[in-house]
């Protein structure tokens, strides 16, 4: 029987991707792509995740690249605007899990500073006990030590714990603990798992 249910949070509850804001501000295609291959890339914004402060990566990055420093420092400042909008028919599964009072909780890889932003923006989380963000606890999933964390933190029983993330990698670490897991490929898909669990 499963008695909580954590989620990821980029991907499965909010859209994620970076292109999101710089396309508005850079026209040229092929320029928008170098520039996220080799500026503000996804590898680089995930030391932020791991716990490095914004104000230390942005100066360095700036040194590097000199001609995008107000693009790195829109980053630091409108990384909101990478964020669009919810994943279709997340935000409703949390809502019917809650109305059926099953404990809610969250592991997501996110900046301390960048959540301190978003979260004001996404009441839903009001609906969770607790959220373990990477960029506070200075440990990233896939890493064991963030599930030993949560199944501390949340006093969660493994073995009677769903933990749906949109990355295999991430499930399979979750899944070595005793924890059950979900890779997340659409609403469509978790609701019919949560079905399957008689849960929702």
């Amino acid at each position: 029987m499963i008695k909580s249910v954590i989620f990821d949070v980029g991907r499965v509850l909010y859209q994620w991707d970076l292109r999101h804001l710089f396309a508005k501000l850079i026209n040229d295609p092929d320029e928008l792509d170098w520039f996220l291959e080799n500026v503000v890339t996804p590898k680089w914004h995930f030391e932020h995740d791991a716990g490095r402060a914004l104000a230390d990566m942005a100066a360095e990055r700036i040194a590097l690249f000199p001609k995008y420093e107000a693009h790195i420092r829109a980053y630091t400042m409108r990384f909101n605007e990478t964020i669009p909008g919810p994943v279709e028919g997340s935000l409703e599964i949390v809502e019917a899990l809650a109305a059926r009072d099953m404990p809610l909780y969250a592991i997501t890889n996110f900046g301390a500073e960048f959540w301190d932003g978003f979260r004001p923006t996404a009441p839903i989380f009001d609906l969770f006990e607790d959220i373990i963000v990477s960029g506070r606890e200075k440990m990233v999933k896939p890493d064991l030590a963030i599930y030993r964390l949560a199944i501390e933190r949340f006093n969660i029983a493994p073995e009677e714990s769903l933990f749906i993330d949109d990355m295999p990698a991430n499930i399979a670490v979750a899944e070595e603990l005793g924890i059950k897991g979900h890779v997340f490929d659409g609403a469509t898909g978790l609701k019919t798992r949560l079905h399957d669990l008689n849960i929702l």
